[in-house]
């Protein structure tokens, strides 16, 4: 999925996002999340993250996420930016610890570049 040099920089400057996921039984969570960006995919950890909802669901086989990266550029006039992945997790072991990798697949921005 391509992004454009905007969008790029928006996610480096960027340092929280919402991450959405689905449990086995379709209760939908929605996380405010630290992630790191590396010019493709998106990548989530945290405290104690095998102890999340997000983590729990990921390794449940709900691979389907949504996330979204969003701020307001200004309050006057109001301009709000944003940038929402839809896309699929992974459970992956990155210095020694569990990281949900985001693999983009679709994306829809607001008010970048």
């Amino acid at each position: 999925m391509e992004l454009t040099d905007a969008e790029r920089d928006y996610l480096r400057e960027q340092p929280l996002a919402r991450i959405a996921t689905v449990s086995p039984d379709g209760q939908p969570d929605a996380s405010p999340v630290g992630f790191r960006f590396d010019g493709h995919d998106l990548w989530v950890m945290g405290r104690d993250i095998t102890r999340t909802y997000k983590y729990k669901n990921v390794k449940a086989g709900n691979d389907k996420v949504a996330i979204v990266i969003d701020d307001l550029a200004s309050r006057d006039p109001w301009r709000p930016r944003l940038l929402k992945f839809f896309g699929r997790a992974e459970i992956v072991e990155r210095d020694g610890m569990p990281w949900l990798r985001i693999i983009p697949e679709r994306k829809w921005s607001f008010g970048i570049g």
